[in-house]
């Protein structure tokens, strides 16, 4: 009796669906992020057409296209919709077509007698959802669907942000081989003037075997930055889905590319602004979904059935058979209810509990690395700006010391060991200022990646 009355109480306890956990606190959200940020337009979708780069949209939508990685990622996403359609169908009922034919045969007063039975007519069954446990289910599953479609859109602004990456590097080493070209045609210059000294007996010998030493180390960097401009291009060519054979990129230089300023806005937007955020709060859910259904897994299931249709004999009962052909149909209910399972069930309960603390602190860290990726990627764009900027002026200094210590020494008046010095100090001073563009436009790239790429999480609604 006792049980009798505690399977009711126990099932509507286990129907009241708990309060999902609360990822942050308010107070774990920063009011705004202490880097300065320009004052600015938000960010768009489309942040690689601020650039100003007229081959980088079309290689981004060539990426977004037919990259390899984002086909994998768009067909889990299709698997993810589909079990969430197959987890949603245990709500409804199952209607099939059931036909059988049975002959039945033996031997009586002598002689062989045979029977053929049969029946033919639709069936139905249904389980109940009384306690919520397919409903929990198809929660689940719709939840980790909204996640995969966040993973989709995470693999995509990694393809189109490593894409612009990848632009950016090819043109920055074609910058730097333009430059070691330019300062081995102008080393080469200057062995010509140093030969000419040498022979008519103003300059040492020495002073030839100095320039000759400068021409060779400046001939030895460019097969490796042929060789990385190689890489480059093969890497670019790969993340737009294609062979690398026959590619290649017009643009010879980061000249006439600025990188457009945008606002990072506040840090409780990321909350729906990051992907992986929005991917992390869908996977919470669909665990705390699983838990409901767990919790309820102790009670039993019910399941009903129906049949009906034509039948012979047209009706086969324990205490009176009807012969020939009509109508005739049945209906049943039937209850299962574990006894004993050996703590399966509360082990099981206990597994999906863990498995939500665990998705609990993956959302958490994910939360804090974005504010944390938003927060580098100011710092980083700031200082790369400072770090060009002194570059330039670097430069510029430079190129006045060369031609100021090459005018000197054609007037026999400064030591051609000055020119050399200025000649090496030009040269890197060329090359620094290329990496150093590069690493303001990857710093560029990597606040748009940090900031979400100009998504929101309202558009996987839209899917």
């Amino acid at each position: 009796m006792r049980r009798a009355l505690l399977l009711p109480l126990l099932g509507l306890m286990a129907c009241q669906p708990t309060p999902p956990p609360t990822p942050l606190a308010a107070q774990e959200i920063p009011s705004g992020f202490a880097q300065p940020q320009p004052a600015a337009p938000a960010l768009t979708g489309a942040w690689w057409a601020g650039f100003g780069a007229p081959e980088l949209a079309p290689l981004v939508a060539q990426a977004l296209e037919r990259n390899t990685d984002l086909a994998q990622a768009a067909a889990r996403m299709r698997q993810a919709d589909a079990r969430a359609r197959q987890a949603g169908a245990a709500l409804l009922p199952t209607v099939g077509l059931n036909a059988n034919v049975t002959n039945n045969f033996g031997t009586a007063n002598g002689g062989l007698i045979s029977e053929t039975d049969f029946s033919a007519g639709p069936a139905a069954s249904y389980e109940l959802d009384f306690w919520g446990k397919n409903r929990d289910a198809a929660l689940s599953a719709q939840a980790l669907a909204r996640a995969s479609a966040a993973d989709r859109q995470t693999v995509a602004l990694t393809v189109s942000t490593a894409t612009a990456n990848a632009y950016f590097n090819l043109l920055a080493l074609r910058e730097r081989l333009s430059s070691a070209r330019a300062g081995l045609a102008a080393a080469n210059d200057m062995l010509g003037l140093v030969q000419r000294r040498v022979n008519a007996g103003f300059a040492a010998a020495a002073d030839l075997i100095q320039e000759q030493a400068n021409v060779a180390a400046i001939q030895t960097q460019l097969p490796a930055l042929e060789q990385q401009e190689l890489e480059a291009r093969t890497a670019l060519a790969i993340l737009l889905g294609r062979a690398p054979e026959g590619f290649d990129v017009k643009a010879a230089s980061l000249d006439g590319i600025a990188a457009p300023v945008v606002a990072a806005g506040l840090p409780s937007d990321l909350l729906r602004r990051r992907p992986d955020i929005v991917a992390a709060e869908a996977n919470l859910a669909s665990a705390h979904a699983d838990l409901d259904a767990a919790r309820v897994a102790i009670l039993p299931d019910i399941t009903l059935t129906a049949q009906a249709g034509l039948q012979s004999p047209a009706l086969n009962a324990a205490v009176e058979t009807l012969g020939g052909t009509g109508f005739g149909g049945n209906i049943a209910a039937a209850l299962v209810q574990t006894i004993f399972d050996g703590g399966r069930i509360a082990a099981k309960t206990d597994e999906v509990k863990a498995r939500e603390e665990e998705l609990l602190a993956q959302y958490r860290g994910a939360a804090f690395s974005a504010f944390g990726d938003v927060e580098n990627a100011l710092g980083n764009l700031n200082h790369a700006a400072a770090q060009q900027q002194a570059a330039e002026n670097q430069l510029t200094q430079a190129q006045r010391l060369l031609n100021a210590a090459q005018n000197k020494y054609r007037a026999g008046a400064a030591d051609f060991l000055v020119v050399v010095d200025a000649q090496r100090t030009l040269y890197t001073a060329r090359d620094q200022l290329a990496q150093l563009r590069l690493a303001r436009f990857s710093a560029s790239v990597a606040l748009f990646k940090a900031l979400g790429g100009g998504w929101d999480a309202g558009q996987l609604a839209q899917k």
